[in-house]
């Protein structure tokens, strides 16, 4: 389905707006190869419409050239006799289907510059709109527009941390599906445009949660899938200070684990599902012990095999710690002066000594903090179970605190511990059985990685979308002509 995904994504949102700009500029005795160079097909329709080329200019500025970009469209099209409003918003939103629509239809050609004063003149009755009512519609379609694209089909989300290095480096830009799993409908309904919790420069809040709206998601192609990689709403916002919405907490990428109903455990950092090992990301990363014979080690050795979190002073001490693949890490032991290379792992039987891990009386700010050691680490974790829809499990001292977020927090129940008792709702409880379906989610640097082993479950009301492929890779440590990993663009997301 994710092959199916990116071919039907990339043939709509590429391949067909271009096919039709091609024709449009073949119309206009422009060489129809010029419509399928970014940025450069914008310079083209500003030189067809008449308007100064400085424009392009203004294109480059972020936030400004979005709404730059929508005036070109909309000047270009008036060229071809598109004068309607409606005309415009499906230039705008539906370019897949109305430029190649106008490409290839006989009755369309092109009149001339729309923005030059003999254009106008001749076309001043379809043109009476004023030029600051035309700009303001616009304005407020692109708004609308663009709100309902990234609400029910497609969002763009950059990489901004490396808990998913090096399947997904950071600079990495995605498109996410909302189609996928189903789009869920906006629960905090009263927002700023294009901000998801914060306002940008000024740090207030850029929506009101006076009005809440109850989870609701459309039809998907398909429920969310061991190995997954997906884009939710970060769970531990909803807590203090922050008390966000749903839809309005941190957006986070990770890797699904588990799904509702899996017994989930990790044995020496290998994820087993059921009691069955789980595949392993192939550019998953681990730390390692690297130990030399004390000339160090070549620090472009280092970029070249991705070795990250040691610094350039640790490449010349006898040995350093280091996060990376297992393939790179293979290929370092065969390096001159390379004693071992030790993946290190946390020894199994013993709790993580920094008490951050789940279900700690941090994470659980409803429990007592009698809870079980259950002698869990980031490498030795479970077994747990995902809680599914319908499943009713046993509470007892053992499990409430496996569970108690999920009844409280995500679901809403008041929850108690009263001595050796537990009570919901102020019922005396032994048992609950859940509304929601929940996820385990795991970044693939696993000793870098904030996700599942620190604060539990992902409930299904978080879900975002589903990661498809790279369209933009940014490096802000590389020089600027090598900044563009061309690489990974269009690569399939795994």
């Amino acid at each position: 389905m994710n092959v199916v995904a990116f071919v039907i994504a990339f043939i709509v949102l590429v391949i067909l707006p271009y096919v039709g700009l091609w024709k449009l500029f073949e119309k206009a005795n422009r060489p129809g190869w010029e419509a399928i160079i970014p940025l450069y097909n914008f310079y083209i329709m500003l030189k067809l419409s008449g308007r100064p080329t400085w424009w392009f200019v203004l294109l480059l500025i972020p936030g400004l050239g979005f709404l730059i970009a929508i005036g070109i469209i909309i000047d270009f099209v008036k060229s071809y006799g598109k004068f309607g409003f409606g005309e415009h918003c499906a230039a705008v939103a539906l370019e897949f289907i109305y430029f190649p629509k106008w490409g290839f239809d006989k009755d369309t050609r092109y009149l001339g510059q729309s923005a030059s004063p003999e254009f106008r003149e001749k076309y001043k009755k379809a043109l009476s709109k004023s030029q600051i009512r035309e700009w303001a519609d616009a304005i407020i379609f692109a708004v609308i527009a663009a709100t309902l694209i990234r609400t029910l089909f497609i969002e763009a989300y950059v990489i901004p941390s490396a808990s998913m290095e090096s399947s997904l480096l950071i600079g990495d830009y995605l498109f996410v599906s909302k189609v996928n799993y189903g789009a869920r409908l906006p629960m905090t309904p009263v927002a700023f445009p294009f901000a998801h919790h914060t306002m940008p420069l000024i740090n207030t809040k850029a929506y009101w949660d006076g009005i809440e709206l109850p989870y609701y998601r459309l039809p998907g192609l398909s429920d969310v899938k061991k190995g997954d990689v997906v884009v939710f709403n970060y769970p531990m916002d909803a807590d203090s200070p922050l008390y966000r919405p749903v839809d309005k907490r941190e957006n986070y990428i990770k890797r699904c684990q588990g799904t509702p109903g899996d017994t989930l455990s990790v044995v020496n950092a290998q994820v087993f599902i059921n009691s069955k090992p789980a595949v392993t990301p192939p550019k998953g990363e681990m730390t390692y012990l690297v130990k030399t014979d004390g000339s160090g080690l070549n620090p472009q050795v280092a970029t070249d095999l991705h070795l990250s979190d040691v610094t350039a002073d640790g490449l010349s001490s006898p040995e350093f710690k280091t996060n990376t693949t297992e393939e790179s890490a293979r290929i370092l032991r065969t390096y001159a002066g390379i004693k071992s290379v030790t993946m290190e792992i946390a020894p199994r039987g013993k709790s993580d000594p920094m008490n951050v891990v789940y279900p700690s009386a941090f994470n659980n700010p409803v429990l007592t903090p009698k809870i079980p050691d259950y002698k869990w680490n980031v490498d030795n974790f479970g077994p747990i179970i995902v809680p599914k829809k319908g499943w009713t499990v046993k509470l007892d001292s053992l499990t409430y605190p496996l569970y108690a977020r999920c009844i409280s927090v995500y679901e809403g129940n008041k929850f108690e511990v009263k001595g050796n008792e537990i009570w919901i709702n102020d019922k005396k409880a032994d048992r609950y059985t859940f509304k929601m379906n929940y996820y385990f989610m795991m970044g693939d640097n696993r000793h870098n990685s904030e996700d599942s082993r620190f604060w539990g479950f992902v409930p299904e009301d978080h879900i975002v979308g589903k990661a498809l492929f790279i369209w933009m890779s940014i490096d802000d440590n590389a020089s600027f002509i090598h900044k563009i990993r061309w690489s990974r663009l269009f690569n399939l997301i795994h």
